[in-house]
């Protein structure tokens, strides 16, 4: 053997032994990169796609159209003919008959095409009922997700605060070492940034939470992980509508209104049952004495006709026509109630953002400059420890204030925009 084969040999054996440092970071990075594929990531823009595509409760509701389309093609057609046959003989079967018939009914009025229309009505409502639950479920994922946002933005402000509060802690123990400074003081200040800490794991836990419940929305396994990304955009006020024509369970609600008047006609139309045409054809073996047997052939033709005397289908036009009336007004309601929850939606949206505003153009860059004197203040021994976290207090409740003011302008804006159908 050769020594380039001796040493081929040799070194394809030795990473089977002991696997290279190269090697593991290879497997490492395969890895990552294979869970980080699985992962879902989500945003905003992204969630009525998703939400389209993967819920549950909307993959079920579709059902309800495909329910409404069964009937829709089921409804108006005529009722089977009926065959009648009819054989009789005597005793001896010397004398016998066969009488074979057959028999239709046919609608006096419109009533098939009734019966159609209120089908195709139904439908169309069935359609707008789905409509509706698809936004419904994308506005309660929006707003879970808005609230996942206005928290990782929340914890970014806490770690910056944290951040400066150990810079402070740790100025104020060595001061403290030196002998320039309060034991006391380095405590207080530890304890300030070990809060923030502790707020920073609150948010964690209320994130959990919140991917917990947006997980099912999205059709998302229990195990699986979730990604939000994007960030919460700043506050543009849209314009003012109160068109309500796009909310779909306004659509559902007029076209109720409209099958329910079919309905009232359709049962106007039974009024009159329908009438039956029939005909039959035999032949009859009797005896002819003294002639002997003689077989003859039957032919007749026959209409029945109902009499409406005892049963003029009162009750069921009252009612229908009473379910009517009660469809109409129950769709105008609605429609009330989605002008008053879009005005109301925008007026919350207009003062959120008036306040972000004033704490941002403000409060918030005064309260930076005091925070900022404050510490130099406190550096240089011209100022007291409490009035320095005091003034960082005020500027963490500011921008707090300032981010939630955000967060509901967005919840708002989603309302608003979900009240008017978009």
């Amino acid at each position: 053997m050769s020594f380039f084969t001796c040493f081929t040999h040799r070194f394809i054996k030795v990473p089977l032994r002991r696997p290279s440092f190269l090697s593991l970071a290879l497997l490492t990075l395969t890895s990552s990169t294979s869970l980080a594929s699985e992962a879902l990531i989500i945003s905003l823009h992204s969630i009525p796609d998703r939400i389209r595509k993967q819920n549950p409760e909307l993959n079920a509701a579709r059902y309800r159209i495909a329910e409404a389309r069964g009937r829709l093609h089921q409804s108006g057609r005529k009722s089977n003919p009926e065959l009648d046959i009819d054989f009789g003989h005597n005793a001896d079967f010397r004398e016998r008959s066969l009488t074979v018939g057959i028999s239709q009914k046919f609608p006096l009025t419109n009533r098939l095409a009734l019966e159609k229309s209120v089908s195709t009505t139904a439908l169309e409502g069935a359609q707008a009922e789905v409509r509706d639950v698809e936004r419904r479920l994308i506005a309660e994922s929006k707003q879970i997700l808005i609230k996942t946002l206005a928290i990782r933005r929340q914890k970014a402000l806490l770690q910056q605060q944290a951040k400066v509060a150990e810079q402070l802690a740790s100025f104020i123990g060595e001061a403290a070492k030196k002998g320039e400074g309060s034991s006391l003081d380095a405590g207080q200040a530890k304890l300030e940034a070990a809060q923030f800490i502790n707020r920073i794991r609150q948010l964690d836990a209320e994130a959990a939470s919140l991917a917990g419940t947006l997980k099912p929305l999205l059709g998302m396994p229990s195990t699986a992980p979730l990604v939000v990304s994007g960030s919460l955009p700043e506050i543009p006020l849209p314009k003012r509508s109160s068109d309500t024509t796009r909310r779909p369970d306004l659509q559902a609600a007029r076209l109720a209104v409209r099958e329910a008047s079919e309905s009232a006609a359709l049962e106007r139309s039974k009024c009159q049952e329908d009438i039956e045409l029939s005909f039959s054809g035999g032949l009859e073996r009797s005896e002819d004495a003294p002639e002997g047997y003689d077989t003859e052939a039957i032919f007749s033709f026959g209409v029945s006709i109902p009499l409406p005397f005892w049963n003029k289908n009162e009750g069921a036009i009252q009612e229908a026509e009473a379910r009517a009336m009660r469809k109409s007004h129950e769709a105008k309601a609605l429609d009330s109630s989605i002008r008053h929850e879009a005005a109301t939606a925008y007026a919350e949206m207009r003062e959120w953002a008036k306040l972000a505003s004033e704490i941002t153009t403000t409060l918030l860059p005064l309260a930076e400059q005091q925070a900022k004197l404050a510490d130099q203040a406190y550096r240089e021994g011209q100022g007291d420890l409490q009035a320095s976290l005091r003034t960082r207090e005020q500027l963490l409740e500011l921008a707090s204030s300032r981010l939630d003011a955000l967060r509901d302008f967005h919840l708002a804006k989603t309302r608003y925009e979900s009240a008017l159908g978009r």
